[in-house]
């Protein structure tokens, strides 16, 4: 990858979280604003499909997450390569304008086609901004402190969800499903596009100064060989990405499955958005040490155990019948998952070399975000065949089966990371 062009009075690259501060808070802050875009449908887009467009069956009330899924899945992978390619602002720019049209098209959307169509752009969105902010956190701040820079990324982001998932259900509560929950979209989209066009600088630099501190010594993959190492033959990498993708099949199920079981056992809309605000509230605090963690103790156990205990949370879920229960089972899937969301971003990062770092992010993140496809799918089909339990209770035995492969397979990858930086491979 080429370094940018640079002005004379531009200022010197350096490496590390506190070199890098006032950018690393700017995109903290944006990603803030990508994560509060799809906070707006997680409390109400499945009662909307039950009571507003009359979807019966759980396999059509979820199939918004199914095309929401599998656009951003797709679109994380040409993230990380476009990132590689033509930088990361351009990536980031050209995210916030494909979200522009999404709250009007949720606001006014005529048929569930509407907001199917929707769900592709704001996925689409997503992939752009969310992969290109985590991508240029970790060029900023170099090896030393990556796990910490992923948990402040992912913070703002789920904070930014659950904020928007309990404003959206309070709106909804008082003046109904469309179109007034959806207004704070058209704000969102405003300010994160003005704030990454006018005050984002490009990272593409940083990249170059990392690459000449001794990991460059490596020959450059193709996009097929970065594919297949991320994908199935890199041990660490793999591993990785199907933790990933579990992480986000059980994401899948909390958001469209959920609301109904909450609504089944009469909870209101208020209720409805604060336990659907609560798992990803307590998921983006906790992240924040457990990110700074796995820099200091590794990432394999963290990754582990946070599967399990994302099992436990769902199965806490599962047999509760009151608010305390709900919400008890929610806070622990929220740390469950805090524990595996920036950790395994960061054993990416230890993993990749910086000149093809992008492109195995976006790799991961094509496996991690396609968990959204196959955990709709799963549950909507199970669902509709044994019950919201049954269902509910297949994903929390696949989460936990993840861990164990997790606990098997996974080597550290921190020692990776320096062995790398030493020229050689473990």
């Amino acid at each position: 990858m080429n370094a940018p062009s640079t002005s004379n009075d531009a200022p010197a690259v350096r490496l590390g979280l506190r070199e890098n501060l006032p950018q690393f808070v700017l995109l903290v802050i944006i990603n803030a604003f990508v994560g509060a875009m799809v906070g707006m449908e997680r409390s109400i887009l499945s009662p909307l499909a039950e009571q507003e467009f009359r979807l019966a069956a759980r396999t059509a009330v979820l199939s918004f997450i199914v095309v929401f899924g599998m656009s951003k899945a797709l679109t994380n992978y040409f993230a990380g390569r476009l990132a590689d390619r033509i930088g990361r602002k351009h990536v980031l720019i050209a995210g916030w304008l494909v979200a522009v049209p999404v709250p009007f098209m949720l606001m006014w959307g005529p048929s569930w086609n509407w907001i199917l169509a929707a769900n592709v752009l704001l996925g689409a969105s997503q992939g752009f901004t969310w992969s290109t902010t985590v991508i240029m956190k970790i060029d900023l701040v170099g090896p030393a402190h990556r796990g910490l820079a992923m948990g402040l990324n992912e913070f703002a982001g789920y904070l930014a969800v659950a904020g928007a998932a309990l404003a959206t259900g309070w709106i909804a509560a008082r003046t109904g499903l469309r179109p007034e929950p959806f207004y704070p979209g058209i704000a969102f989209v405003f300010v994160g596009l003005v704030l990454s066009v006018v005050l984002v600088r490009e990272t593409s630099s940083h990249v170059v100064l990392e690459s000449q501190s001794g990991r460059s010594s490596v020959s450059q993959p193709s996009a097929g060989e970065v594919f297949w190492r991320t994908t199935v033959t890199d041990r660490n990498l793999s591993t990785i990405s199907q933790a990933g993708l579990v992480n986000n099949l059980n994401d899948g199920m909390a958001w469209g499955l959920f609301p109904l079981l909450f609504a089944s056992a009469s909870m209101g809309l208020d209720q409805i958005g604060t336990l659907a605000a609560i798992y990803p509230a307590t998921w983006s605090i906790a992240q924040i040490g457990t990110g700074a963690l796995s820099d200091r103790f590794g990432r394999k156990w963290f990754i582990a155990s946070g599967m399990w205990v994302q099992a436990v949370g769902i199965a806490v879920v599962i047999e509760s019948t009151s608010f305390i229960g709900f919400a008890a089972g929610g806070a622990l899937l929220g740390v469950g998952t805090a524990m595996v969301y920036p950790t395994l971003l960061a054993g990416i990062g230890d993993v990749a070399l910086p000149s093809w770092r992008a492109s195995s992010v976006g790799v991961y993140r094509l496996w991690r975000d396609f968990g959204y496809v196959v955990g709709a799918l799963l549950a909507g089909l199970t669902a509709d065949l044994v019950g919201l339990a049954g269902a509910v209770w297949l994903i929390a035995v696949i989460t936990f089966a993840s861990g164990v492969v997790v606990a098997v397979r996974l080597d550290g990858t921190l020692r990776h990371e320096h062995l790398v930086y030493e020229g050689t491979r473990p």
